[in-house]
């Protein structure tokens, strides 16, 4: 067990987000322990108002951090398409209207790029890292890739289904768990930010 004092709070009740967090620190060592929200169950919950990934994720570090007086980890992401300008981006979650609502999001997006021919797209991760007393940094991991027209696959969430990494000829909602945590945009925000939460914290 580490030491309380090298006790970082990742601002999520994921027990999947905290477990993988965990595994990446562990291969990076300096002894750092990750809880999450579970732990803090009166923490509150930061809206997600900024324009960037990093916005987001920043608010709610700085806030957890805070709450906690201990160094604090949150992670913004989503799906930035070309043909889009970008855009769902930080509203990816939301982009249909309501909070979550995968099948309304996918209805949308496929509908809003039609027969575009241009179907590149990233899935985008960015982990921010801020101690109690104000340092703050940021990690971006970035998962590249093309838009099929169609849904395929049932593993995953979000846009996974019409998401295809580039390199691969698999959407990534067709992947095994195991495949996709290897690639994915999350782990890769994660892996760059770990050797700064082990320095830091």
């Amino acid at each position: 067990m580490a030491d309380p004092a090298r006790r970082v709070v990742l601002a999520t009740r994921n027990e999947g987000k905290i477990a993988e967090l965990n595994r990446i620190l562990a291969d990076v060592g300096g002894g750092v322990e990750i809880v999450g929200l579970e732990s803090f169950p009166d923490a509150p919950d930061v809206p997600e108002t900024g324009s960037t990934f990093a916005d987001n994720a920043l608010l709610k570090a700085r806030a957890i951090a805070a709450y906690t007086a201990l160094p604090a980890v949150s992670d913004d992401s989503g799906l930035a398409v070309d043909a889009l300008h970008g855009m769902p981006g930080v509203l990816s979650a939301r982009w249909a209207g309501s909070h979550g609502d995968d099948e309304a999001n996918l209805d949308l997006l496929l509908g809003q790029l039609g027969d575009v021919a241009e179907r590149g797209a990233a899935f985008v991760c960015v982990a921010a890292l801020v101690d109690p007393g104000g340092r703050e940094w940021t990690a971006t991991g970035v998962l590249a890739g093309t838009l099929t027209r169609a849904r395929r696959g049932r593993n995953g969430f979000g846009y996974d289904p019409i998401f295809v990494p580039e390199g691969l000829d698999t959407t990534t909602a067709e992947l095994a768990p195991a495949e996709k945590d290897a690639i994915s945009h999350r782990g890769r925000a994660f892996r760059a930010i770990a050797p700064l939460i082990a320095a830091h914290a």
